[in-house]
């Protein structure tokens, strides 16, 4: 039998990428946010809430990336980032309706069997936890993170891809 892996396209790997780095990203602008409130407000947390209800996303309780990392070990921690997933996409519906729809970080299919599968998202994020990852707008100031993100993987992928990824790539 085929490894999991090997009918997996790397371009559905990207998929898995850009999710989690918004992940990342949405929960490190809101920490930040949130970090701002706090010396502003101190420990008003009901005023801290309803500013931060008003941010570009909003991020329900239980869905920061910390959140996700600290149940990196967890049995069923794909049907976890799926949740997770899905609670921010329904906090956020005019903005990312559907944004998620097609990824599953439980699929068997793409991730492989479940003990292969919680090794590797495990290990995905325990890397996204890396430092060098902070992506704090007070640390990295305004750079497009997901837009310079999204280009360099495609030009990663489409350099190994067929000719189809000259539909999503052209190197300039």
């Amino acid at each position: 039998m085929p490894h999991p892996r090997a009918e997996q396209s790397p371009s559905e790997y990207k998929n898995y990428l850009l999710s989690m780095l918004f992940v990342k990203y949405i929960s490190d602008v809101c920490q930040d946010h949130y970090d701002a409130l706090k010396t502003q407000f101190g420990d008003d947390e009901e005023r801290i809430r309803r500013r931060l209800e008003r941010d570009r996303f909003v991020m329900p309780p239980g869905t920061l990336f910390l959140d996700l990392y600290r149940q990196r070990s967890a049995d069923n921690v794909g049907e976890i980032i799926d949740q997770v997933l899905l609670a921010i996409e329904d906090a956020n519906k005019g903005k990312l309706s559907g944004v998620f729809c097609n990824i599953s970080f439980n699929s068997e299919t793409a991730l492989g069997q479940t003990r292969e599968r919680n090794v590797r998202l495990k290990l995905l994020l325990e890397d996204f936890n890396n430092p060098k990852l902070d992506l704090r707008p007070s640390r990295i100031g305004n750079l497009d993170v997901i837009g310079n993100a999204y280009e360099y993987l495609i030009s990663r992928f489409a350099a190994g891809a067929d000719k189809k990824a000259g539909e999503f790539y052209t190197p300039p």
